[in-house]
């Protein structure tokens, strides 16, 4: 028998009905997790091993988190349509799509499955734009959203439109000819798109930064996804600018992508300040934003060896070596953390 304060006893139903649409970051930041531990196995061989290991559980977490996202699509609809209509949750639905472009990532660098690779990164690319023009047409066409409901969460959709080219420039060497150059023009989109739109919405984040009420200690990993979007268009730029034919002369293209790092390592900095000063005034409770940490430190990871690797510099892949280690940390809390809240059927009450 239940006492009073216990939770309502959990079903599979009632869980694909309550699941949340970020669920996928945990993907998203287990596999950029892989791939960046991957790449510093180069140097430090004993790592290889973890690599593995980081890429075949996220294979198997892929799965399991899928079967509840899609069912949710087919068997409670309502909830999902309530929940497009959520000002801050409707922003992670893109995170799905995301997950799949990260595994088009992966399923190319573990073991060179460039033919899964292609079929996974078309895939992520349909379902992104779709899940990314939903929500947006659902935040235009309605009046739902004000200053409170700001966060950097705004950030996931077009994260997600800058992640295409990771995959999809060193994919493009082994696309079929027809599609070679709507391959690459898809890659121009995303690129384009996710950065005016990260842009724009940076200057909506700091105003609400500077004008507004602070952000709730659960919203505070969230503020490490703006790491994400920094982290990510190093790779792309470089990984577009290798692959695109008329780049010519690619030199002219590092001072930039130096910049856009340079913000990515001072972000850094002002979040490990941020979180610290917030959490010696207030407890950050354990929710599912704590995936928020994940992916954003791996995307900067990422970024830094991508740029060490093109420059040469050192000090970029130190950088890349801090945000790794403290990515291995928080990872592993995260992780045994969730697992607990999903034995205890806590991350699975019912939200708007």
């Amino acid at each position: 028998m239940n006492s009073p304060t216990s939770p309502a006893p959990m079903n599979f139903q009632l869980i694909v009905k309550a699941f949340a649409p970020g669920w996928p970051a945990a993907v998203m930041g287990t596999g950029a997790f892989a791939l960046a531990t991957l790449h510093f196995s180069h140097r430090l061989p004993v790592l290889a091993g973890l690599a593995w290991a980081l890429h075949w559980f996220n294979l198997v977490l892929f799965a399991l988190i899928s079967i509840p996202w899609l069912l949710r699509w087919a068997t409670a609809w309502p909830a999902v349509a309530a929940t497009f209509k959520h000002p801050v949750a409707a922003n992670f639905y893109p995170s799905y799509a995301i997950a799949v472009l990260v595994l088009a990532a992966e399923l190319r660098v573990f073991g060179g499955h460039e033919s899964a690779a292609l079929v996974a990164w078309w895939s992520g690319v349909a379902l992104l734009f779709g899940l990314t023009l939903g929500v947006l047409i659902s935040i235009f066409e309605g009046e739902h959203v004000n200053l409170d409901h700001i966060t950097p969460g705004i950030f996931i959709p077009p994260v997600g439109l800058v992640v295409i080219p990771v995959a999809g420039g060193p994919l493009l060497a082994v696309q079929p000819e027809a599609l070679r150059d709507l391959a690459l023009t898809i890659n121009g989109i995303g690129l384009g798109a996710g950065l005016f739109m990260y842009m724009a919405l940076l200057a909506l984040a700091f105003h609400r930064f500077y004008v507004h009420k602070r952000l709730p200690p659960m919203m505070v990993p969230t503020f490490w996804i703006n790491l994400a979007p920094l982290g990510v268009l190093v790779v792309s730029l470089l990984n577009l600018v290798a692959a695109a034919p008329f780049a010519g002369d690619k030199s002219g293209y590092l001072l930039a992508v130096f910049m856009i790092w340079g913000f990515g390592a001072f972000w850094l900095v002002l979040a490990i300040v941020f979180t610290w000063a917030v959490r010696k005034t207030a407890p950050l409770p354990f929710s599912l934003a704590w995936w928020a940490f994940t992916f954003p430190l791996a995307a900067f990871t990422l970024g830094s060896q991508r740029l060490s690797e093109v420059t040469g510099l050192s000090t970029p892949l130190a950088f890349g070596g801090l945000a790794w280690v403290l990515l291995a940390v928080i990872w592993t809390l995260t992780l045994v953390k969730t697992v607990g809240g999903v034995a205890s059927g806590k991350l699975f009450q019912p939200h708007p």
